[in-house]
C-alpha cells in the first residue's frame, strides 16, 4: 500500500458508512430466539435463563423422548404464564422420532403406528406453551434412516442423479445400497465392461426378484404338466367316464388297477394345479398392489383373459359333482404366467428409499396433525418438518417439499371423509402442515461436492413451504453448529430466496457446539452476522457497527483498532501520543512521554 493509499474503512471497521448497513437482509434481533439445552426437562429454569439474554423467541428443545417427557404439564403451562409476562413467543422442537417405521430390521407398520401416536401427543402437549395461538412443533423429516447419496447438479448425465442410492423393499423394508458397478458381456469383442448406474441396478433388482418368483411358478407347473402329459389319453379318458356318469364316487373303487393308478396321476396333477393357482393368484395381488395406472391397464386385461379361459374348466357330472379339468387349467396357468412375465407388468416393489419414507411418513405427520386439529380447530399447533443433516433420508430440498405436500394430502383426506369441504381442507392443512428450514444442515451437501449455488438452490425449492427457520454455521463437511458467519452458509442469499415468510419466519439459533467450547450466547455474534439494526426502524447503527469502534467477529479486521485503553491513556486527541506517533512535546510533566530526558 502506497503512502496515503488507504481508506476509512481501514481505521474504522464496522463503519463502512453510517448510512449503509453491512447487510441487505434487515433481520431484527426480534426475529431471532434460542433454544433451550436439550439435556434438561428443567424447562422453567432454562427460559428463564435465556430470557435474561433478552431474546424474544425461546425453543423449548425435547429432541429426546425421555427428556420430554419428564417435563410436567404444570411446567409447561407455567412457562406460557411467564411467555404472556415477558411478551415472548414460544416454539417446540419435538422429539426425535422415526415417523416412517422403516428400522434396521425392516418396515413395521405397528412401529409407524406408534410414532404417529408420540408425534400426535407431542403436538397436543404443545399446546400448553400457547393455547391462545398456534405454536410451530418441529419434527425431523428422518432420524437415523440412511439416505441416498445424489451426485452434485454438474455432474449429473443422462438423467441419473445418484451417486449412491439406498433402495427399499417396500413389502418388508430390507434395504440395500447401490452403487454404479461394471458389467462384463460375452457377447462383446473386446473386455471392457459396460457400467450400470444405481437406476438400472434397480431395475435389475427388480426384474431379477420377478422373474425368481416367476419361475418358482413355473417349475411347479412343469411337474403338473409332466403328470399330465405321460397320462394324458388316460385321464381324458377319465374325465369323460365322469362326465358321462359312468365314473361315480361309489364306483371308483371298483377301477382296474391301471385306471385307479390314473387316478391318482389325475389327483396328483390336479392338486398341483390347485397349489399353483393359489401362488399365481398371490402373485398377481403382488403386481396389482404395487402396480403404476399403466400396469393396473395391463393386469386387467391379463385377468379378463385369464377368466375366460378358466371359464371352459367348469364342468360337472350328472350328479352334479364338480370335474375339474387339468389340461384347460394348464394351459390357462401357462397364458397367465406367460403374460405376467412381460417386462411391462414388472412391479416396483423395490424402490429408492426417500420414495418409501415420504409414503409412510406422510401418513404418519397427515394423520397426527389432523388430530390435534380435531382437538383444537383454529388453535391447533403448526406441524413443521425440518430436513435433517444432508446424507440422512430426506433431507434434501425437494424431499422436504414432497413430504409437506403428501402430509397435506393424507390430511385433506381424512377432512374430507369427516365431512369437510376439499377446499376448506386444503386451506387447513397449509395453515396447519409446513417446514422447518434448517440452513446448517443443507449446507452439509458440500461434503457431497455441493456448491454454494447448489445449496441456495435447494432454499429456492423449498421456499413456499416453510413456517419456521433453525440458524446455525458450518463448513459443510462436520454437522456443526456455531453462530452465523462463522463458516460457509450463505444465509444472505438463503434468506433473498425464502423471501418474505423467511425474514417474517421465527429463526432459531442452533449453536450447540460454540456453547459446547466457548460456554458463552451465541446470539450478538448471530446479529452481527444478520447485519441487524440496534433499533427496529431498520436503520444505522448496526450490530456490526457496535458503539465506540468495538469490533466484534463480523465487523471487519481481527482485533479492535485503537482500543479503549489507548483513550484512557491519553485522551480523546492525537496531542497526547508519543511525538513518533504525530503528538505533541508537552511541558515538564515529567512523564515517560513527556518529551523530557528520563533522570
Amino acid at each position: 500500500m502506497g503512502k496515503g493509499d488507504y481508506r476509512i474503512s481501514d481505521i474504522y471497521q464496522g463503519g463502512y458508512s453510517g448510512l449503509v448497513p453491512p447487510s441487505n437482509n434487515y433481520m431484527t434481533a426480534g426475529s431471532f430466539g434460542m433454544t433451550t439445552d436439550p439435556r434438561s426437562a428443567n424447562v422453567l429454569q432454562e427460559v428463564s435463563t435465556k430470557l435474561s439474554m433478552g431474546v424474544k423467541n425461546i425453543e423449548v428443545t425435547a429432541i429426546s423422548s425421555e427428556a420430554f417427557d419428564s417435563m410436567p404439564k404444570q411446567h409447561l403451562k407455567e412457562v406460557n404464564r411467564l411467555a404472556k409476562l415477558t411478551g415472548i413467543d414460544i416454539t417446540l422442537h419435538g422429539p426425535l422420532i422415526e415417523a416412517s417405521g422403516v428400522s434396521q430390521q425392516g418396515y413395521s407398520e405397528p412401529e409407524r403406528e406408534s410414532a404417529q401416536i408420540k408425534i400426535a401427543n407431542a403436538l397436543i402437549r404443545s399446546h400448553d406453551l400457547n393455547p391462545d395461538g398456534n405454536i410451530p412443533v418441529t419434527f425431523h423429516s428422518s432420524n437415523g434412516l440412511p439416505g441416498s447419496q445424489l451426485l452434485p447438479p454438474e455432474k449429473r448425465k443422462n438423467g441419473e442423479e445418484y451417486r449412491k442410492m439406498i433402495a427399499v423393499n417396500k413389502e418388508t423394508g430390507r434395504m440395500a445400497p447401490l452403487e454404479t458397478d461394471k458389467q462384463y458381456h460375452p457377447e462383446s469383442e473386446k473386455l471392457e465392461p459396460t457400467m450400470i448406474n444405481p437406476r438400472q441396478r434397480l431395475e435389475m433388482l427388480n426384474r431379477t426378484e420377478w422373474d425368481n418368483s416367476i419361475s418358482q411358478m413355473i417349475f411347479n407347473k412343469e411337474r403338473a404338466d409332466e403328470l399330465l402329459g405321460k397320462n394324458r389319453p388316460l385321464m381324458e379318458h377319465l374325465i369323460e367316464d365322469i362326465q358321462t356318469g359312468k365314473l361315480n364316487e361309489q364306483n371308483f373303487n371298483l377301477l382296474p388297477p391301471d385306471q385307479q393308478k390314473v387316478l391318482r396321476k389325475y389327483t396328483d396333477a390336479t392338486t398341483y394345479l390347485h397349489d399353483l393357482h393359489k401362488q399365481v393368484s398371490s402373485l398377481f395381488s403382488k403386481a396389482a398392489e404395487f402396480a403404476d395406472e399403466h400396469q393396473k391397464e395391463e393386469l386387467m386385461r391379463i385377468s379378463e383373459n385369464f377368466r375366460e379361459n378358466i371359464s371352459k374348466n367348469s364342468m360337472k357330472s350328472p350328479s352334479g359333482m364338480s370335474i375339474p379339468n387339468p389340461f384347460i387349467e394348464a394351459e390357462a396357468m401357462h397364458d397367465l404366467l406367460h403374460n405376467l412375465k412381460n417386462p411391462i407388468i414388472t412391479p416396483k416393489i423395490w424402490v429408492p428409499i426417500e420414495d418409501f419414507a415420504v409414503e409412510k411418513s406422510s401418513q404418519t405427520y397427515g394423520n397426527a396433525a389432523y388430530e390435534a386439529y380435531k382437538k383444537f380447530k383454529d388453535k391447533s399447533p403448526i406441524l413443521v418438518i425440518e430436513n435433517p443433516p444432508a446424507g440422512g433420508a430426506l433431507s434434501t430440498g425437494e424431499d422436504i417439499k414432497n413430504i409437506v405436500v403428501a402430509s397435506r394430502k393424507q390430511f385433506v383426506g381424512n377432512a374430507v371423509k369427516e365431512g369437510m369441504s376439499e377446499s376448506e381442507a386444503n386451506r387447513q392443512a397449509e395453515k396447519f402442515i409446513g417446514a422447518t428450514w434448517d440452513v446448517g444442515h443443507i449446507n452439509m451437501l458440500r461434503g457431497l461436492g455441493y456448491n454454494e449455488k447448489d445449496i441456495i438452490k435447494e432454499t429456492e425449492i423449498v421456499a413456499p413451504y416453510v413456517k419456521h427457520v433453525h440458524l446455525s454455521d458450518n463448513f459443510g463437511l462436520e454437522h456443526t453448529e456455531l453462530p452465523m458467519g462463522m463458516g460457509n452458509v450463505p444465509i444472505k442469499e438463503m434468506m433473498e430466496k425464502l423471501g418474505q415468510k423467511g425474514f417474517e419466519a421465527k429463526k432459531i439459533i442452533e449453536a450447540g457446539h460454540w456453547w459446547q467450547h466457548f460456554r458463552t450466547p451465541p446470539f450478538q455474534e448471530t446479529l452481527e452476522a444478520a447485519g441487524s439494526p440496534l433499533y427496529s426502524m431498520h436503520m444505522a447503527p448496526y450490530w456490526s457497527q457496535a458503539p465506540g469502534l468495538y469490533q466484534g467477529y463480523n465487523g471487519g479486521l481481527d482485533g479492535q483498532w485503537l482500543p479503549q485503553i489507548n483513550y484512557e491513556t491519553f485522551g480523546g486527541s492525537f496531542s497526547r501520543l508519543p511525538k513518533e506517533l504525530g503528538g505533541s512535546t508537552q511541558g515538564a510533566q515529567g512523564g515517560r512521554m513527556s518529551g523530557r530526558p528520563m533522570e
